[in-house]
Order: C-alpha cells, then sequence, then structure tokens
C-alpha cells in the first residue's frame, strides 16, 4: 500500500475489523490512518466527540476560518446516532471509549463529488496507558468523470487533511 493509503499504520492494524467495513455496499478504496496518543483511551474518545463540533484538520479550508475549539465543549459526548460530525458527516455508530463511525451524508452536492464514505476511527489501547488512534476510511467512487478524478486525488487529499487532524487531536489529549 502506499503512504496516501495507509499512513501510520501497520499491516496487522490494517487487518483490523473496523465498523465502518459493514457501511458500503461495494467499496472502492481502502485509506488507513493511525497516530499513537499518550494518553488515555477515554481522554482521545472525549476529543473524538468533539469532531461533531469541528474538523480539527486546517480551519482555513474547512471550518470557515474558524479555529476548532482548543478545549472540550461540555455536552459534546452525549453522542445519539443520527447526529453531525464535521458539518458533512452523521454519526452511525459509536461505542464508548473504543470507536466512532461516521458516514457521509447522502447530499447531491458531497455525493456527486466524493461518493459515498464511511470513517471509523477506532481506539486501540497500549499496555503503557496511551493508545493507538486508527483511522480507515472505505469509499465507494461516484460511476462518472469526477468519480475517476476522485479515486486518483482523495487519497492524498484526505492524507493532507486527515494527517494534520490526528496531529491536533493527539496535541489536544495530551495536553
Amino acid at each position: 500500500m502506499s503512504v496516501s493509503e495507509s499512513w501510520g499504520t501497520t499491516p496487522d492494524e490494517r487487518a483490523l475489523d473496523f465498523p465502518c467495513d459493514a457501511a458500503l455496499d461495494q467499496i472502492d478504496d481502502r485509506l488507513f490512518r493511525g497516530i499513537t496518543i499518550n494518553a488515555a483511551p477515554e481522554v482521545v474518545f472525549r476529543w473524538l466527540c468533539q469532531l461533531r463540533a469541528a474538523p480539527y484538520s486546517y480551519d482555513w479550508i474547512d471550518n470557515g476560518g474558524r479555529q476548532s475549539p482548543q478545549e472540550l465543549i461540555p455536552g459534546l459526548e452525549r453522542l445519539e446516532i443520527g447526529q453531525d460530525v464535521m458539518t458533512i458527516f452523521t454519526l452511525t455508530g459509536f461505542t464508548l471509549d473504543r470507536q466512532l463511525t461516521i458516514r457521509l451524508k447522502p447530499s447531491r452536492s458531497a455525493s456527486s463529488v466524493f461518493g459515498d464514505i464511511a470513517v471509523s476511527y477506532l481506539i486501540v489501547p497500549q499496555v503503557d496507558g496511551g493508545c493507538r488512534l486508527l483511522v480507515k476510511l472505505v469509499v465507494q467512487y461516484p460511476r462518472t468523470l469526477k468519480g475517476r478524478l476522485m479515486r486518483r486525488f482523495l487519497p492524498w487529499g484526505d492524507l493532507i487533511m486527515m494527517r494534520r487532524q490526528l496531529i491536533n487531536l493527539k496535541r489536544l489529549a495530551e495536553q
């Protein structure tokens, strides 16, 4: 796998079961991201809940120039299926302190460009008290010219944005 498909992950981590695996009828692409965080799984999960408020990547690109919150917002940890996440996703599943799964909202504009995307953030506890935060995206590209372009550019674009997101979540969780 290329770095755009598997940044920060090992073959064993990519072999794990992720909830997003069952989300789509057809999967054209699988992208993996991972980072080690020196914080307890419950702290990392609490920061994942913050994705309901902001994307934590490059705010000037995908958050309208507003800075993602740098402190935990009370109440965002009260998750319910169907809640908005990062504006363009819907929460489709979660396991307290373990995983969060989201799916791209089926809007005409997003679907025509990106296709169908489901994402699982999986927290894997480590013996030292920290954890690995693993992310898997499964994608079904549109059957159009835009879809063929996305097949080429989405892995790299997502890598840039997701890498920033994971580094920011790591920094905040380790504070």
